[in-house]
């Protein structure tokens, strides 16, 4: 059995950017501080709520380096690597290792997509190159490839795949991957909605958007799962699930970040091609927040 990255709530963290569109890393840190000291417990840092799709490779690397900074050793780092090109990928995952990230965040490869066995083979090489635990990346609504089960299961024979973010929104699917899998792989929820579900399967915990907007009530409601409270945790569940589906009322992280905003984060914008909230999904959103008393 392979050592756990963490359980409970992780938070796959936004870019805050300065009006000019530079990153911002000053409130960057103030998010990482405000985060752990609300119960978060482990920072993903440049996945795809962190626009890492329209950084330049500077940006990447230089964001990893600073959530490891300065998190300080907290919380486990947690850092996007993932591309639809292995060399860059291996490249990257190697940086990020050497700049102290605790393990990597790996996505299908996208667009060009690739077989199963690809996906063996894409895996197998980042994995053999580092020599820290893995998290596969499960998101085919967004990529447009997905693990099947039998991949997952010849992955987690490697010493450095350690768990899946499943974010395919498959429940089923979600039984199939424990039942095959057992101990040799740790499932984490992709989907802040599913997030009971997954856990009463056996799941560690979640990789959250929502825990930016409400992160205690998130590590909340995985620890009553880690409990075996399943009617409490399923309270929270229920309670903050508009929420939950407001913050991907339009593509992921626009809708979150315009939510930090209003809670008078400096967040600013997400880079082109991702454009501001319609009004009316903004008004949505903010209604959302004001029915929780998260803003008035």
């Amino acid at each position: 059995m392979k050592n756990t990255i963490f359980t409970g709530a992780a938070i796959a963290i936004i870019t805050p950017m300065n009006a000019d569109g530079s990153i911002n890393y000053d409130e960057l840190g103030r998010l990482i501080d405000d985060q752990i000291e609300k119960g978060t417990d482990a920072i993903v840092i440049c996945g795809t709520t962190g626009e890492s799709a329209t950084m330049t490779d500077d940006e990447h690397r230089d964001c990893i380096k600073f959530a490891v900074k300065h998190t300080a050793g907290r919380v486990p780092v947690i850092a996007g690597a993932g591309s639809n090109d292995t060399r860059y990928a291996v490249e990257l995952s190697k940086e990020a290792e050497a700049a102290g990230a605790d393990a990597l965040l790996h996505v299908t490869p996208y667009y060009n997509k690739t077989t199963q066995n690809g996906l063996i083979a894409h895996f197998t090489a980042i994995a053999d190159a580092v020599n820290i635990p893995i998290i596969l990346y499960n998101v085919p609504s967004r990529t447009g490839c997905g693990f099947d089960v039998a991949t997952v299961k010849e992955l987690a024979k490697h010493r450095n795949i350690a768990a899946i973010k499943e974010a395919s929104g498959n429940i089923s699917y979600v039984a199939k991957l424990v039942s095959a899998c057992g101990d040799d792989i740790d499932v984490y929820s992709g989907n802040d909605d599913m997030v009971v579900p997954i856990m009463s399967l056996g799941g560690k915990g979640v990789i959250s958007v929502a825990s930016h907007i409400i992160p205690k009530e998130m590590h909340d409601m995985v620890q009553l799962c880690l409990d075996n409270n399943f009617a409490e945790a399923m309270k929270l569940q229920i309670r903050y699930l508009e929420l939950i589906n407001d913050l991907f009322i339009e593509v992921n992280p626009i809708p979150v970040k315009e939510a930090m905003n209003m809670l008078g984060w400096k967040a600013g914008k997400c880079r082109l091609p991702l454009c501001d909230l319609t009004p009316e999904h903004r008004e949505k959103l903010r209604a959302s927040m004001n029915n929780l008393g998260l803003i008035k």
